[in-house]
């Protein structure tokens, strides 16, 4: 391991904090992580403070955050005052958002399973699941299709 007073190529960088290099230059780009200088030889240069904000970075996006929150989040890292207040709310915020899709991957379960049932019961020749997202339905065996009534739930969503 480098020493406190050592620099890090890009390359050291991107191994202390187990990304690729690509990844540093991603960060940079949205302005998350910026070099701390340039070798002689022109190349980037950083701080071990540097790989603890890369590190951070890391931590905070494998817990869900935005790379915006976590923007907001190095910004009051830097504030004078306690951030405590601040990043409550981002929490709170990002867990109402988890909250909202684990509905919506609920709804998404129970669409799926019931789309798994139906699939393939019509015959030899067509599919229900496959009328269905038409928006037909089968009446009868001579396979005449009417459009489905419109419902008032959200359309179905898939990311």
């Amino acid at each position: 391991m480098k020493s406190l007073r050592d620099e890090f190529s890009i390359g050291e960088l991107a191994k202390a904090a187990s990304v690729p290099t690509s990844t540093v230059r991603f960060y940079e780009r949205r302005g998350l992580l910026k070099c701390d200088g340039r070798t002689q030889s022109n190349y980037r240069a950083y701080s071990p403070r540097t790989a603890e904000r890369l590190i951070f970075i890391r931590a905070a996006q494998a817990t869900g955050f935005s790379l915006k929150d976590i923007k907001e989040m190095l910004a009051l890292t830097y504030s004078d005052d306690p951030p405590c207040a601040e990043v409550e709310s981002l929490i709170q915020r990002r867990l109402d958002d988890v909250k909202l899709r684990l509905r919506e991957l609920k709804r998404i379960d129970r669409t799926l399973t019931t789309a798994l049932k139906s699939c393939c019961r019509g015959g030899p020749d067509w599919c229900n699941e496959i009328e269905r997202l038409k928006g037909r339905t089968q009446l009868s065996e001579s396979k005449k299709r009417l459009p489905v009534r419109k419902s008032a739930r959200k359309p179905l969503t898939l990311y």
